[in-house]
């Protein structure tokens, strides 16, 4: 049990690093474009299944809270938290449909759509980044497994190098946080309403 515990471990922090090297500068960019849109009041959509919905509602929930520091709530809301809104769209109109019908009917001009997809190949999570994208919002997707089809459709794409669903979603949840310090430490300085 002790070098399974280790061996993750171990996988982990390399992971970490890899994505540490690789990724901070585009984290860091994808951070700026939170703070631009949510200053413009523009919202924040985030959106994914699985493990990955859970990932895009803390991303969302941080933002509407609070992540370190006291300050206003920001425009944010997950697509996944919703089940009788994801039930009725499956139903009438399928399950790939369940968040482009929601972005078509949330998404302006401005805000940013935040897809999160371990595979990179989830259709319905392609479809609302597509629906974001002809609404004219800023899209960003963190994915693992090359980025699958979703990375082509991203403004932004964060793909973590890893293949194995439960260290990419580790590094999205590390990613989701480094991006909740950023905007919390810009929102802490600023009066939000």
């Amino acid at each position: 049990m002790a070098d399974l515990i280790q061996s993750a471990l171990a996988e982990h922090l390399a992971l970490a690093a890899k994505v540490g090297e690789e990724l901070s500068p585009s984290i860091a960019d994808v951070g700026k474009v939170l703070c631009d849109a949510l200053g413009k009041g523009r919202k924040l959509l985030t959106f994914g299944n699985g493990g990955s919905a859970a990932d895009a509602q803390h991303l969302a929930e941080e933002m509407l809270g609070r992540f370190q520091r006291n300050r206003g709530p920001l425009a944010a809301i997950s697509l996944t938290a919703d089940g009788t809104a994801l039930t009725c769209i499956a139903n009438d109109f399928g399950f790939d449909q369940v968040f482009s019908r929601q972005v078509m009917a949330l998404a302006n001009a401005g805000d940013v759509a935040v897809a999160f997809s371990t595979s990179g190949n989830s259709q319905n999570v392609l479809l609302g980044l597509q629906t974001a994208k002809e609404r004219s919002a800023i899209t960003v997707a963190l994915l693992g497994n090359g980025g699958g089809k979703i990375a082509a459709h991203a403004d932004h794409a964060l793909i973590v190098p890893a293949t194995l669903p439960h260290r990419i979603q580790e590094m999205h949840i590390l990613i989701v946080h480094l991006l909740c310090e950023i905007v919390d430490q810009w929102a802490a300085g600023r009066t939000v309403r």
